[in-house]
């Protein structure tokens, strides 16, 4: 079990980029079935704003803004201390809020929140990227040159 003061924050980060990527169906699923939610208390949100979305010219050049998103974003404080954070692409105030909740009892159990929600959310999104790699290459052609004789 991983603590506050030991908490990996590139393993948070993965964790927290696979809830914000998972479908709010999935993962209100997945959260629906974990047995010990907690009591918390809303520090920020949930609410709804916009980020500036950049680019780059051939992915090297220099930036430039492309334009906007809109970003939902929560931040709750559960009854042991933790406070976590939510932030997803839409206007899902709850999916944000589950995020949320979801990270702070990350930072108190990873283990337990890896094992229930972020690793079935990792699974389905494999499972879609394999479908997408299959349907993909099913559409292949493969080109070719026909060496004409010296006639």
């Amino acid at each position: 079990m991983q603590t506050a003061t030991s908490i990996d924050n590139a393993a948070r980060k993965a964790a927290l980029d696979a809830l914000a990527a998972a479908p709010a169906r999935a993962l209100a699923e997945f959260w629906d079935r974990y047995a010990d939610k907690p009591a918390h208390s809303k520090v920020r949100g949930p609410e709804v704003g916009l980020v500036m979305v950049r680019g780059r010219a051939g992915g090297g050049g220099a930036p430039f803004n492309l334009g906007e998103a809109t970003v939902s974003r929560a931040s709750v404080r559960i009854e042991t201390g933790e406070v976590g954070h939510g932030y997803c692409l839409g206007r899902d105030l709850a999916k944000a809020e589950a995020i949320a909740v979801i990270d702070a009892l990350w930072q108190q159990n990873a283990d337990a929140i890896e094992a229930q929600i972020i690793a079935p959310l990792r699974a389905l999104a494999d499972a879609a990227d394999q479908k997408r790699r299959e349907e993909s290459a099913a559409t292949k052609v493969d080109f070719f040159t026909m060496v004409r004789g010296d006639n």
